[in-house]
């Protein structure tokens, strides 16, 4: 296959990453620049759902990612004193399975998938030219040892992350990310520990459980706090907030390494970009879209937009106007999918940060009677989310 077509990826996450690696796949030259002087990605665990699995399968780690975990057998939601509020089995939500795994094992799959050389790491892009239908981009970027250098493209991806500089120089009026209301930290148990996935829900906090393939856990704790609020001992405040939670919990937080803990507030692209394209300039991922968690479908949705994203681009010589007209395609393709499913992140949220004791009390109650009814029903709510297809 030839590679006559020069793509430039900005960002090494895993949206930048199955940008690349779908995009050789459609015939393209595509070179990531990573500001990071290594691929070791934020984050701890990752839950990707059907329809994320199915975008891997169409570029070729479908399969590898499914040995890795999957989520199974009971599930559950519970409160702090572990009595459950609502019991069932993953089955409830649909016959494919959501995989559980590490972010770095994903990571290392789409790098995998790339060329010696098709990622370059200590590399800062300062500044993007998005060109036109007759005119190539060009990328501005500083390397690690300060040398500046110009890059041309016929597409660049900007796939640089909620705080995107991509982003920020071509819609300068967009107010940009606002906090969600909610703090986080995260991690993964060094040593594995029987545990059954599920989320607790408190008074304005939620802790969430999910084993790995290989047994261990990844964790993850929420707060509603003031945006920036952080503690000289975080490990301490968690003992404090969580600590008299139900088992396992103190015991995993006892044994927490510092350097382990992530903490970030969670912010979203509340107000909607009004397109992903300008000149020959694509937006994927957060930096198109960044949405909450709380469907888990952040990196879904990244990893949909690339495979959508080559799946336009392919056959675009790389003269001529055909790129720009693409990437509107890509646009028209993507916007509205991806801004409904942040809404609906934003929504189902709501609940877990009532701090209220009256309101969590009546939240609860509501749960135990009917959640188990109600939870198949909630799930057939997602069907147009995870039965999506990638583009043949």
């Amino acid at each position: 296959m030839t590679h006559d077509r020069k793509a430039v990826v900005v960002g090494g996450g895993i949206g930048g990453l199955t940008a690349a690696v779908a995009l050789r796949r459609r015939g393209w030259d595509a070179t990531v620049l990573e500001r990071a002087a290594s691929l070791e990605p934020v984050g701890a665990g990752l839950a990707l759902a059907p329809n994320a699995v199915r975008a891997l399968d169409s570029i070729g780690p479908g399969d590898p990612v499914r040995d890795l975990a999957a989520l199974q057998g009971p599930v559950g939601l519970r409160r702090p004193d572990g009595r459950w509020l609502v019991r069932g089995d993953a089955s409830m939500v649909g016959p494919e399975p959501t995989v559980l795994l590490h972010r770095p094992q994903l990571v290392d799959l789409l790098r995998g998938a790339l060329d010696d050389g098709a990622v370059r790491l200590g590399t800062t892009v300062t500044g993007v030219d998005p060109g036109g239908p007759a005119e190539r981009a060009t990328v501005r970027v500083r390397a690690r040892d300060d040398e500046e250098a110009e890059l041309s493209a016929d597409v660049v991806v900007a796939a640089d992350g909620i705080d995107s500089p991509v982003r920020t120089a071509l819609f300068p009026g967009h107010p940009g990310p606002v906090y969600a209301g909610v703090t986080a930290w995260r991690f993964v148990t060094p040593e594995p520990v029987a545990v059954e996935p599920a989320e607790t829900w408190g008074r304005g906090s939620v802790v969430g459980l999910t084993p790995l393939a290989d047994g261990r856990v990844y964790c993850y704790l929420t707060a509603t706090l003031p945006e920036g609020t952080r503690f000289t001992d975080e490990i301490g405040e968690l003992q404090r907030r969580f600590g008299h939670w139900h088992p396992p919990l103190r015991a995993l937080l006892d044994g927490l390494d510092p350097a382990a803990l992530l903490h970030h507030d969670l912010r979203w692209l509340k107000e909607p970009l009004p397109r992903y394209d300008v000149g020959r300039v694509a937006l994927l991922g957060d930096a198109a879209h960044a949405m909450p968690p709380n469907l888990g479908q952040g990196g879904a949705q990244a990893i949909e937009d690339a495979v959508v994203l080559a799946a336009r681009l392919r056959g675009t010589p790389s003269g001529g106007d055909l790129v720009s007209p693409a990437l509107a395609a890509y646009t028209a393709a993507r916007k509205g999918r991806t801004q409904r499913v942040a809404r609906m992140s934003a929504q189902v949220g709501a609940a877990t940060t009532w701090r209220s004791p009256l309101l969590v009390s009546a939240r609860d109650l509501g749960m135990r009677a009917v959640g188990r009814w109600v939870l198949p029903r909630a799930a057939r709510r997602l069907d147009w989310i995870l039965d999506w297809h990638p583009p043949a």
